[in-house]
């Protein structure tokens, strides 16, 4: 009897409230991957018609930074989804316009700093030295790009200075760096599949693996994301000095 209850319970209909999320999330992430099509269509339009891109690089990191505040966009729908909204294509163009000229500037900074420690690392790699130095450029690249992604993340919050957020950031991402790396990891697939399947690629799986990088940064990020509370507040207070790389986000800078 204690098994025909157990598969009775499972084989139980879902309540209609997990029906719902089950609809809402869906309908959030195509949405959201509609929106980051049409903020970045000069980009998905010059990806399918140019068959080599990484020999035009230069001409594609131009053209990708309508990238920094779509992606900030998305960061909107995401936290608006948590809160359980499902106003998606307000809460992207409302994150949008917010965020635009900060997630412009980290993006065009990010995408310097990867393009001259690519070219960087391209010029020393057939020296007899090179191969010893081109570990420190893949590195340095992959924490730029986490620091990026990191600000870029922080840029969707309204009230964040992002310039005082540097240090803390570029902290936290080397000292969870293999959730860093995991982020990337996730990040250079939805960079594959977009290079192999521009438009497939955007309007399918863009949202989820954004989400994914999303999530796991916002949770590197968490000491200075969340203010701590109660009896903890006041020794974090003492602490958080000038020199405390992870001081949390005061209330007023929300």
């Amino acid at each position: 009897m204690s098994g025909y209850g157990t598969a009775r319970r499972l084989l139980r209909p879902a309540r209609q409230r997990t029906y719902e999320r089950i609809f809402d999330t869906v309908y959030a992430g195509l949405v959201t991957n509609v929106l980051l099509a049409v903020a970045c269509l000069p980009l998905l339009a010059a990806l399918a018609i140019v068959r080599d891109p990484l020999a035009s690089w230069p001409f594609f990191a131009l053209l990708s930074l309508p990238c920094g505040p779509a992606l900030a966009g998305a960061f909107g729908c995401f936290d608006a989804l948590g809160s359980g909204s499902t106003g998606m294509a307000r809460a992207f163009w409302s994150s949008y316009r917010r965020a635009a000229p900060r997630a412009l500037a980290v993006w065009a900074a990010g995408a310097a700093a990867v393009g001259v420690l690519a070219v960087d690392a391209v010029a020393v790699a057939g020296t007899a030295w090179g191969p010893a130095l081109v570990p420190f450029f893949c590195t340095a690249a992959a924490l730029v790009m986490s620091l990026t992604f990191a600000l870029l993340t922080l840029a969707a919050d309204p009230g964040t200075r992002l310039r005082s957020l540097l240090r803390p950031c570029l902290f936290l991402v080397a000292r969870r760096w293999y959730l860093s790396a995991a982020t990337l990891v996730v990040l250079a697939l939805a960079l594959l599949v977009v290079l192999a399947k521009p438009a497939l690629g955007v309007l399918l799986l863009a949202a989820p693996l954004l989400y994914a990088a999303w999530a796991t940064t916002r949770y590197v990020l968490t000491p200075i994301l969340e203010p701590p509370s109660g009896e903890g507040r006041q020794r974090a207070a003492s602490a958080a000095r000038p020199a405390d790389p992870v001081a949390p986000i005061s209330g007023g800078g929300r």
